[in-house]
């Protein structure tokens, strides 16, 4: 049997996929399991144990990817993204897919009119809703982050300490789901012990480098546009927690069972993307506003102008539960 897993993007919904490439690995063992994504985010699942190929999406002519997948034929599809590419795709195939619902109608009706008939279910147990027929079913196992089977990476190279030091994502892919420059540095101002900056590209590194130059002797290391995915994961999974927006790194946290204080902006948890099976300790901060949420993914400036489901995050209690969870440990 061969089946063609989709998703080809984000980070943080690919890493959401792992368990159903796991459980699919687990019903069909003998099967070739593919994976289409696209070509900068093929290292979140190269190093999967239950995919034997990782296809890459040809964003310039997707004729060309149609007519490569077409030869492979398969006997099953997988579509966890479920757009008209996908569509498009599913049907030059010509063969019996899967797909789940996506719960858009709600989702609109939510972001403009503040109706939440959203179920209070995880994307990824909706996932596994749709695969019901194939007698697939959750191991209840959470999400997994694969490293290269020959990754190593010395925390001393950069001076980090070994353990109890907090990892902080200050980056995101919109605007209104990065925290603020001010939130942040109340927040680092505030906690105690060593922190780290995690992030990538040259608005982040703007960012990081505002915030140093804003502090004193507050022991902070900005490693941000400094490091690999893998990198940036394996910090994570070395920290004592995590302190993000709605980001990718939230759910490579969540694989590690990395305690997480996760700051919502303009986006909600009940869209069905908080993290899968979290840890103990991990904690939403989610300003209550007739705005909010008021948009599904994100947008480059807050609509209002005042960007209050940020701006008016409770400092102290974002702290305490930071805290409280190193205390713990």
């Amino acid at each position: 049997m061969k089946i063609l897993v989709i998703r080809f993007s984000s980070i943080g919904d690919i890493v959401l996929t792992s368990p159903i490439t796991r459980c699919v690995r687990n019903k069909y063992p003998n099967a070739e399991i593919h994976y289409l994504t696209k070509s900068k985010f093929t290292s979140l699942v190269e190093y999967s144990n239950d995919i034997n190929e990782v296809k890459t999406l040809d964003e310039k002519d997707e004729n060309n990817t149609i007519k490569q997948l077409v030869q492979e034929k398969y006997d099953l599809v997988i579509d966890l993204h479920k757009n008209l590419r996908t569509w498009k795709l599913k049907r030059a195939l010509n063969t019996r897919w899967i797909s789940y619902n996506k719960l858009n109608i709600k989702k609109w009706l939510f972001v403009n009119f503040k109706i939440n008939l959203l179920p209070e279910k995880h994307l990824v147990d909706r996932y596994f809703d749709s695969l019901v027929s194939l007698g697939i079913e959750n191991d209840k196992r959470g999400i997994e982050f694969y490293f290269p089977k020959d990754f190593q990476y010395d925390l001393l190279q950069h001076n980090l300490p070994t353990r109890k030091y907090t990892a902080i994502s200050i980056g995101g892919t919109y605007y209104t789901k990065q925290i603020p420059i001010n939130i942040l540095l109340e927040i680092i101002e505030k906690i105690n012990g060593p922190l780290v900056l995690l992030g990538g590209g040259k608005s982040d590194l703007a960012k990081a480098e505002a915030i140093i130059s804003e502090l004193n002797s507050k022991v902070v290391f900005n490693l941000v546009d400094k490091l690999t995915l893998h990198e940036s994961a394996y910090l994570i999974k070395k920290s004592n927690g995590l302190i993000t927006g709605d980001t990718g790194l939230m759910h490579v946290a969540s694989a590690f069972q990395i305690p997480i204080q996760i700051i919502w902006g303009n986006t909600h948890s009940s869209f069905g993307m908080s993290p899968y099976l979290p840890a103990p300790g991990t904690q939403s901060h989610r300003v209550k506003l007739p705005c909010n949420p008021c948009s599904k993914l994100g947008t480059k400036k807050c609509p209002r102008g005042h960007f209050k489901c940020m701006n008016d995050q409770n400092v102290e209690q974002i702290v305490k539960n930071c805290q409280s969870v190193d205390t713990a440990q």
